[in-house]
């Protein structure tokens, strides 16, 4: 089943587009970070003295994770794309003929779609962290790899990025039709997110308590930068550990609908 689902993600061309436009986001997240960094830590007065926009951990934390954004809806989307496009393409009875267990169909997937995610990390990581590493080499900071802070965002960013992969599936589960669910998750993902912040800052102004900020951490996109990048120094930012739980319950939620969906529908 594993060799099957990665035979037919590789005979398509959408993962390609996905991988393409990963790869161009890093690149634009790396170098508005670089930006940032420079001018936070050449300039701490620009951003205020306080919290972590003067902390080189900070920026080296978020250099080296450059374009976890959209990288993660991309990963999302693949995987909707491997449980949708069976429904799409009308392979899905044929799949559930083959293999009768569809709890086996769809672990299958999640397997694969976490290996894609963790190959889109891993390519997307080593560009990151080796232009990060060119920049911090020349700065008085020194790179930071060795820092346990900065190690933690790194491989909570790879856990971010699988913990999206499953997300994909499960959407992929719940809304079968392929143009659907692309859309629906790639808009509430990319609008919703913004919206929501929005909400969260106006309700804060309305009621003059920056604490109100902290529950963004509930959305799924906002809890993945909280867990790789968050800290308390940033107003309206949890600790690390919030955004993981949270992400944790999502994964935990998200797969268990997934399963128990694709058990009961009707594929015929």
């Amino acid at each position: 089943m594993f060799r099957s689902e990665l035979l037919k993600l590789s005979t398509t061309n959408t993962w390609w587009w996905f991988a393409l436009g990963a790869l161009a986001w890093t690149g634009i997240a790396l170098a508005f970070n670089i930006w940032l960094a420079a001018t936070a830590l050449d300039d701490p007065a620009m951003f205020g003295t306080e919290g972590d926009y003067a902390n080189p951990v900070y920026h080296a934390g978020n250099i080296y994770t450059s374009g976890q954004f959209l990288g993660l809806m991309f990963v999302m989307l693949i995987g909707i794309v491997m449980v949708a496009s069976e429904y799409h393409h009308q392979t899905a009875t044929t799949t559930y003929l083959t293999t009768p267990h569809r709890t086996t169909v769809i672990l299958s997937k999640s397997v694969t779609a976490v290996l894609i995610a963790f190959v889109f990390w891993a390519i997307t990581s080593a560009i990151a962290i080796g232009v990060g590493a060119l920049f911090f080499a020349g700065r008085p900071e020194g790179l930071l790899l060795g820092d346990s802070e900065v190690q933690r965002t790194i491989w909570l960013n790879l856990a971010a990025y699988l913990v999206w992969a499953i997300f994909g599936i499960a959407i992929g589960t719940l809304i079968t039709n392929l143009l659907a669910a692309t859309i629906t998750a790639a808009l509430a993902y990319l609008i919703g997110t913004q919206l929501v912040s929005l909400a969260f800052m106006l309700l804060s102004m309305l009621l003059e308590n920056e604490t109100v900020l902290e529950f963004q951490v509930l959305v799924p996109s906002i809890a993945s930068q909280v867990m790789t990048t968050g800290g308390e120094g940033v107003p309206g930012t949890p600790a690390w550990w919030v955004g993981a739980l949270v992400l944790l319950a999502y994964t935990v939620v998200a797969g268990a609908i997934g399963v128990v969906i694709n058990r009961k529908r009707d594929i015929s």
